[in-house]
């Protein structure tokens, strides 16, 4: 989703990039995409298809997919997880839309990490929410921070793996405070996991979902960030005793992601093409990060600092000679490039500013050197 959608243009200074542009957040590497591969698994859905084929898919998802996602989670994210248990979503909108409508009432406290991601907020809002800003270290979301501003909050959002937009991982004591608040308060916990598969530091982290014995978490986890944006497609993962809840709202909701596109993304998956594409992609981008990071260091040295990190799928560069990231990022935007502006994500005014750059299309240190020299003039302007 985050790291997700990106249509959001009500949002003060929230742009959706026009075309494909160099550091544009939320995008894989669309080079990298085995376009002939799902192009073959397509047509051969297309000769298959039957008349039922052609009729509203399940509302929660085609079983095939939904068997192949909890398959694939408990291997790759450590989720046990029954296929009756995940919903398949047209995007990171859709799921929280269904979440918000099944668990929540009007007038709920939800926490959110600040920074985070600007439309987390905006759709709180829309489902008269109240979001509940709730600030973030180098362990990740402060529970105690959390505690104070709103114990009696009904839930929270938060990404564990990388943190949205820092990056750090939420450590394992902040992980069992916040499971451990979500189970005397009776709180729900969103884990938005948009990218936990790319890290690049060890192992990638287990879910938050995984250490879960009380059933207070929903994971939420993407396909289109693995694969390609125009895909639509993501997932959520409920507890069991709430499955019978969703699936009723499911049924309610309008809207649902195309059954011939799941049924394409299921033989992708089951045929092993899927757990392929995310190593060859981890591998990838671990050389496309060093070769942009060194790219950049080259045109910028001390004028941008890029902050180490364990994963993910952008850069954090800290401005520290008192540059506005809101007015680099529009002059890098008229000029063809994409940044995020790292204070549009604060609900709070922070002193640093930063700007968030994706790594996953940039592929050599020279092309990451020609930008960082154009960024260099758009500095000294």
């Amino acid at each position: 989703d985050a790291r997700h959608d990106w249509g959001y243009a009500s949002l003060p200074g929230w742009r959706e990039p026009s075309g494909l542009r160099p550091f544009q957040m939320g995008l894989p590497a669309l080079d990298e995409f085995p376009r002939k591969l799902w192009a073959r698994l397509g047509a051969r859905q297309l000769r298959s298809l039957q008349s039922a084929d052609l009729a509203y898919p399940p509302s929660g998802g085609l079983p095939a997919l939904r068997s192949a996602t909890a398959a694939y989670l408990q291997v790759a994210r450590g989720i046990h997880c029954q296929p009756s248990q995940v919903f398949i979503t047209s995007g990171y909108n859709s799921t929280m839309g269904l979440v918000l409508q099944t668990l929540f009432e009007a007038g709920d406290q939800v926490w959110m990490e600040d920074p985070g991601y600007p439309p987390t907020r905006a759709l709180l809002e829309q489902a008269r929410l109240e979001p509940v800003p709730v600030p973030v270290d180098q362990d990740g979301i402060m529970v105690g921070a959390g505690i104070e501003r709103a114990g009696r909050a009904r839930g929270a959002v938060v990404t564990p793996a990388h943190q949205s937009p820092l990056s750090m991982s939420l450590s394992l004591p902040r992980r069992q405070a916040l499971l451990d608040w979500a189970e005397r308060r009776g709180a729900w916990i969103v884990e938005d996991d948009y990218d936990g598969e790319y890290r690049y530091v060890g192992r990638p982290l287990p879910a938050l979902k995984s250490l879960d014995t009380q059933g207070r978490v929903l994971y939420a986890g993407t396909f289109s960030k693995v694969l390609f944006p125009g895909l639509r497609l993501a997932y959520l993962v409920v507890p069991e005793a709430q499955a019978g809840r969703f699936a009723q709202s499911a049924r309610l909701q309008a809207g649902g992601a195309p059954g011939l596109t799941q049924a394409i993304l299921s033989a992708f998956m089951a045929e092993g093409h899927f757990g392929r594409h995310i190593q060859r992609m981890r591998k990838l981008y671990a050389e496309r990060r060093a070769a942009t990071v060194a790219g950049l260091d080259a045109a910028l040295g001390q004028r941008l600092r890029i902050e180490p990190q364990p994963g993910g799928m952008h850069l954090v560069a800290r401005l520290d000679d008192g540059q506005s990231d809101v007015a680099l990022a529009a002059r890098m935007e008229e000029q063809g490039m994409y940044a995020g502006a790292l204070s549009r994500w604060c609900a709070t005014p922070r002193q640093q500013s930063a700007l968030l750059l994706s790594f996953t299309n940039i592929a050599t240190q020279a092309q990451a050197r020609e930008l960082g020299l154009r960024i260099l003039r758009l500095m000294q302007a």
